[in-house]
């Protein structure tokens, strides 16, 4: 509403300083040993009033309500009534304003051009006039649905991202309980500290995920406690490295979880119960520039073995990621050609977007 009414201020501060202009040139123009003409000066500001007239009776009226309104035959009707209706009474003014002048002593017979002539050109200047109202109405107009558009687009975004992390978070959620599912059956002393870490992360989880950036310094250490929590489950086939090169104080903005599912999909691919597996992550930030990059051991599972969720996580990555990181991201994601590594590599550039 405050930029609205900023916005009518300008265009109405614009309008007066135009026609200031319009009307004070012809002022200036008659001005001789510091008087002014007054007779020439309204003779030659009785057609700029005219043009003024058709200006406005288009800009407020017919344009709006009747242009706008797709009534293009009666608007082209009004408009014609009002240029013969403009155009003889300026032929009028004309005629009692300034009647021919013939000097008796001259030897050529003055004779005046047909007023047909003028009277065309006061009608071309005219339409001229409409078509600038037009121009600028239809230029007013177009700036308000390109910033209704944009609002509209902006909510439809922000619904998306709401709608993506109530997603996300049952899907971790259902991950990580899974996980813990997995302990109990062979280590309940872990199952309960896996319980105990759990809440630390959900308390992450429902509280920094509400908002659209959180400093990466507290996502680092989110992602820090969440590995923790999936060694627990691990057994000695399995080894995890982590390079984490990012400052606790770090206050360059990300969004919450997104690096989250890329992990989780590497320890539920990654990890084999009966052969040795490796995962490898590192997380670091240089020269505005922020890096995961994810190596795992691959072991696809089948829909039976597969108990860790219905794989929504890397879909809801992308998605997030077209709509917050637009053009600011590149992710490579792909087989080894021997089939037995997995390859993810996300760069974002936040002080871009």
């Amino acid at each position: 509403m405050k930029l609205q009414t900023t916005n009518r201020t300008l265009e109405a501060m614009i309008h007066i300083i135009s026609w200031s202009i319009v009307f004070g040139y012809p002022f200036f123009m008659e001005r001789e040993n510091n008087s002014v003409d007054w007779n020439a000066y309204f003779r030659h500001t009785s057609v700029l009033f005219s043009f003024l007239v058709i200006f406005y009776v288009n800009y407020f009226f017919l344009i709006p309500r009747l242009l706008f309104n797709e009534k293009t035959r009666k608007y082209i009707i009004y408009n014609v009534i009002l240029l013969i209706g403009i155009g003889a009474a300026l032929q009028v003014w004309q005629k009692m304003d300034m009647p021919p002048v013939i000097d008796p002593n001259s030897m050529y017979k003055y004779k005046r051009p047909p007023r047909l002539i003028f009277f065309i050109r006061d009608i071309v200047s005219l339409i001229f006039a409409i078509g600038l109202s037009i121009a600028i109405r239809m230029s007013s107009r177009w700036r308000v649905s390109e910033s209704a558009r944009r609002e509209a687009e902006k909510n439809r975004t922000e619904a998306e991202l709401k709608n993506l992390r109530n997603q996300l978070n049952p899907h971790f959620l259902l991950n990580t309980l899974n996980n813990i599912y997995a302990l109990i059956t062979f280590d309940t002393d872990k199952a309960q500290q896996a319980v105990q870490e759990l809440s630390k992360l959900l308390r992450h989880v429902l509280y920094e995920n509400q908002q659209t950036f959180v400093p990466l310094g507290r996502e680092a250490d989110f992602i820090r406690n969440y590995i923790e929590l999936m060694r627990i489950r691990l057994t000695s086939n399995v080894t995890v490295e982590t390079q984490i090169d990012i400052r606790s104080d770090s206050k360059t903005e990300i969004a919450p979880l997104i690096f989250i599912s890329l992990i989780e999909n590497a320890f539920k691919h990654g990890i084999s119960p009966t052969e040795p597996s490796f995962i490898r992550i590192l997380l670091s930030e240089h020269k505005n520039k922020i890096c995961c990059e994810i190596i795992n051991s691959y072991h696809p599972k089948n829909e039976k073995m597969d108990k860790s969720g219905s794989g929504i996580g890397l879909e809801q990555v992308q998605k997030r990621l077209e709509l917050l990181y637009s053009k600011h991201y590149t992710w490579d994601k792909y087989i080894s050609e021997n089939g037995k590594e997995y390859i993810s590599r996300l760069y974002l550039m936040p002080s871009k977007i």
